[in-house]
């Protein structure tokens, strides 16, 4: 039977409900539960997840509402005592936090008066229009949330240029501002290649590697996935890689993207090209054969991380980075265990891994994937657990191992799975421990699989440092001691398994050419706001999710938190006019 309980007024960030929601979940006696707010697309969510009841239409989105499927109506007096009991000891927490909390952008504004950055995390419907208030004054605006329209994007992308700041966003994950690492991100040592990506955890992959291999990241501006587009036109990739051009200590720049729009590729690539400055580019998707005038492309992102380092140190360019740099490990597999199963909480990990399995077997893109998978072809199959089909109502795979575990699962099931790759991403914001929450899984499968005479193989990367607050060592020695294949990278993981079926994927060796044709010359002015940007410690607005300060205060930045509550309790049509009337 459901219940129904409506705290009123009683706001609670995303991430708070949805780690509460796992925490009551876990309680005998509850079949399924789960808490957010009373906004209409969490209510969407309810009825998705069969839970909507009547009551909840009257809840307005400062009402936390709670439902709870229950044999037991005793079970209901259990449950709120341990949601009460988890609001209090959030509340105790935050008595003890090292920063400003402030209701208002008046009060933000005054707490921090040299404020330079917002970071946005509220509900996608409501994202564009606080960005815009920080824009408005004068703050570069790190957006955070997803399920923003596009052309919102577009028209707070063109205001900010117009006014000579950065969006970094929306659904921008990840991003390191001169050592302080925002939202979902590593530490990584200072140094000097600075990064622009359309890829969150595709900087975490090429800032992560770079740190481990000796070099060290200026900055790593995130510009959104959406940002070369051929709506959006790169307008925050174009202005951070000129930022970057002027900024005397990146002395190498990066630049990582998903699948571009060709001509929006092509002015990038144009502005490149005209750089003082040596440039290694990664376009997703793309198998370049060659380097050519002053950008050398990459096929993968540990080769964009490679040459980034060797180009920072002054060394020679390789013709080759993608060579498997391990021993292959003996695989005994039953003759019908002759796929792949890639289970990612990184969407831009799964997809080089989808890429190189399609590459390595002829297999061509699926074109009846269903949605949510990266590769779905002839038993081959990679997921991006992190896209909003597995993420609706339920943290995020690098926050939480439930979503992946059950995957693992499945995939076990299938008699044609001979290796399952995953990766484990580390970072603020990430699990504590994640390594420690997968490892049970994992080793029941493989004892199971062998009670069945299978050998099922899990072989998995970390992406990390060993800053990190999980400690990158750490969490590799456990995963290894449960059996797993550990390699340094997505690339080199990949490849292992590919060679642990017999498959060597060979890349031609690349040559530098000169640039092919005469590149238009660039405007590289760059606004002193960005140049300011660039040159101090970010000093953060942190509008939504408390648990961004953290990174930020440990790092060296300061921060004001400001306690973001809907507008006009919610009501859609009194918040749009006092929009119209701000």
């Amino acid at each position: 039977m459901l219940y129904t309980i409506i705290k009123e007024n009683s706001y609670q960030d995303s991430v708070n409900l949805m780690l509460l929601t796992n925490k009551i979940s876990t309680m005998d006696g509850v079949n399924k539960v789960q808490i957010m707010m009373g906004t209409p697309a969490n209510k969407d969510i309810f009825k998705t997840a069969g839970l909507h009841t009547e009551e909840l239409e009257k809840a307005a989105a400062n009402d936390m509402c709670i439902v709870v499927d229950t044999d037991s109506e005793d079970k209901i007096q259990e449950v709120l005592d341990e949601v009460d009991n988890y609001l209090k000891n959030q509340a105790i927490s935050n008595t003890k936090q090292e920063f400003e909390s402030v209701r208002t952008w008046d009060k933000a504004l005054k707490a921090l008066p040299n404020a330079n950055m917002a970071i946005i995390s509220v509900p996608g419907q409501y994202a564009a229009e606080e960005a815009e208030k920080a824009i408005d004054n004068g703050l570069h605006a790190f957006i955070f949330s997803d399920n923003v329209k596009i052309e919102d994007e577009l028209r707070i992308k063109q205001k900010a240029h117009e006014k000579g700041l950065l969006v970094m966003g929306p659904d921008c994950g990840t991003g390191i501002q001169t050592g302080v690492p925002m939202a979902f991100a590593n530490i990584v040592k200072q140094g000097n290649i600075g990064i622009v990506g359309a890829s969150g955890t595709g900087i975490q992959e090429v800032s992560t590697i770079i740190d481990r291999i000796g070099g060290g990241v200026s900055h790593a501006i995130g510009t959104g996935g959406r940002d070369l587009s051929e709506t959006i036109g790169a307008i925050t990739m174009m202005d951070a890689i000129k930022g970057l051009e002027v900024h005397k200590q990146s002395e190498v720049i990066a630049i990582i993207s998903k699948p571009p729009a060709k001509d929006v590729r092509d002015q990038v690539v144009n502005l490149l090209q005209g750089l003082s400055k040596p440039v290694v580019a990664i376009f997703l998707g793309e198998a370049p054969h060659s380097h050519e005038g002053n950008v050398h492309y990459a096929n993968t992102l540990e080769e964009t991380a490679a040459i980034a380092v060797d180009l920072a140190k002054g060394n020679p360019i390789k013709a080759n980075y993608n060579i498997l740099t391990s021993d292959v490990p003996a695989a005994d597999l039953k003759p019908e265990q002759t796929t792949i199963k890639g289970l990612y909480s990184g969407g831009t990990l799964g997809y080089e891994a989808a890429t190189l399995i399609s590459r390595a077997f002829g297999l061509g893109k699926s074109e009846h994937a269903e949605e949510g998978y990266l590769l779905k072809v002839n038993g081959f199959e990679v997921a991006d657990l992190g896209d909003d089909i597995y993420t609706q109502g339920k943290p995020h795979p690098m926050i939480d191992p439930e979503t992946r575990v059950q995957y693992f699962e499945t995939a076990a099931q299938d008699e044609k799975t001979a290796i399952i790759l995953f990766d484990v991403v580390l970072g603020y914001g990430s699990h504590d421990d994640m390594a420690s929450e997968l490892i049970p899984a994992i080793e029941k499968i493989q004892n199971e699989s062998k009670k069945n005479g299978r050998n099922i193989y899990f072989v998995g990367t970390v992406c990390g440092t060993e800053q990190d607050p999980q400690g990158y060592q750490d969490q590799k020695n456990k995963l290894a001691k449960a059996g797993v294949i550990l390699r340094d990278s997505n690339n080199q993981a990949v490849r292992t398994a590919l060679a642990m079926l017999g498959i060597d994927l060979k890349e031609a060796d690349k040559e530098m050419k000169p640039a092919s044709k005469v590149y238009e010359k660039q405007d590289l002015t760059v606004s002193p706001a960005i140049e300011k940007l660039l040159n101090e410690k970010p000093s953060v607005i942190n509008v939504g999710l408390k648990k961004f300060t953290n990174a930020i205060t440990e790092n060296g930045g300061t921060v004001v938190q400001f306690d973001w509550r809907p507008v006009a309790g919610g009501n859609e049509r009194m918040r749009k006019i006092l929009a119209v009337l701000r």
